[in-house]
């Protein structure tokens, strides 16, 4: 009788355990649930952000000038050699080797064209230049990792104030350059965040208004707004680049096949011509 009690209540210690597992499951939240119809009609009430845009380079070089982030004394000796070789004909490139300028630099500084995606629960951002060009802003109400793998653009999470967007981005490799222009920039070296409001400023015209705080390089938080204007053109639509392309030409391999060779290079790495 004793051991037909005892086993009882094992199993009813066990049913307990499901049911709470299964509560747990029930109310966690689905990750990229399917979009409903609503999910799709809630897009037409966003503003219209379709088309390309193209960054204002004549903005982003006179904020160089006028808007320098409150850098710290070791940065700032960085950033004004920097400068010097810049003004000296001897600009010291930044984004080499094929890694992408990431965040914040590609907002900051990027010449290349920009496309936004409204899709349920997110909003994705495509740039030409080089197949790392993505990003990805979460607007389905998930929080950030409470340990994010850092990577090259970060992991942000959006929502809609009205018809600006708040974009809330942590986790970036501390690589990645806070960026004045191509050839003048600091590694933000870690415990950077970055926030972002964007909105249309007028029909064609896109703002940026960023504010980064980067505690081991700002000794505080650095504001600044970046604009973009609307083409829509069909030359302007993001065509495919792929990194380093220019460093191989079209070749044969021994059975005849189509394949890219690595094109040669003199010691001043100058290409060498085809034989």
């Amino acid at each position: 009788m004793k051991r037909k009690l005892i086993c009882l209540l094992m199993a009813a210690g066990l049913g307990i355990g499901l049911a709470q597992n299964t509560v747990a499951q029930s109310t966690k939240p689905i990750i990229n649930p399917p979009p409903t119809a609503k999910d799709w009609g809630n897009l037409a009430k966003l503003p219209d952000w379709s088309g390309v845009w193209n960054p204002k380079i004549s903005d982003q070089d006179k904020q160089a000038k006028t808007n320098m982030p409150p850098w710290t004394p070791a940065a700032n000796e960085l950033i004004q050699f920097q400068l010097a070789e810049e003004k000296a004909g001897r600009p010291p490139p930044l984004f080499v080797n094929c890694l992408p300028e990431a965040m914040p630099a590609w907002m900051l500084v990027t010449h290349n064209a920009m496309e936004i995606l409204f899709t349920p629960g997110r909003v994705t951002l495509l740039g030409e230049s080089d197949g790392n060009r993505l990003r990805r802003i979460y607007t389905d109400g998930r929080p950030h990792p409470e340990d994010p793998d850092p990577t090259f653009h970060g992991h942000s999470i959006g929502k809609w104030e009205g018809d600006t967007l708040v974009v809330d981005t942590v986790g970036v490799v501390p690589q990645a350059y806070i960026a004045i222009s191509e050839a003048a920039g600091v590694p933000n070296n870690g415990d950077m965040r970055i926030i972002e409001r964007i909105h249309l400023a007028g029909k064609d015209e896109l703002h940026d208004d960023i504010e980064i705080i980067a505690p081991n390089v700002l000794t505080k938080p650095w504001k600044t707004t970046r604009i973009y204007f609307r083409q829509r053109a069909r030359k302007f639509d993001i065509v495919e680049g792929v990194c380093l392309e220019g460093s191989f030409a079209p070749g044969k391999d021994n059975r005849g096949n189509d394949i890219y060779v690595p094109v040669q290079y003199d010691v001043g790495g100058n290409r060498i011509p085809p034989q």
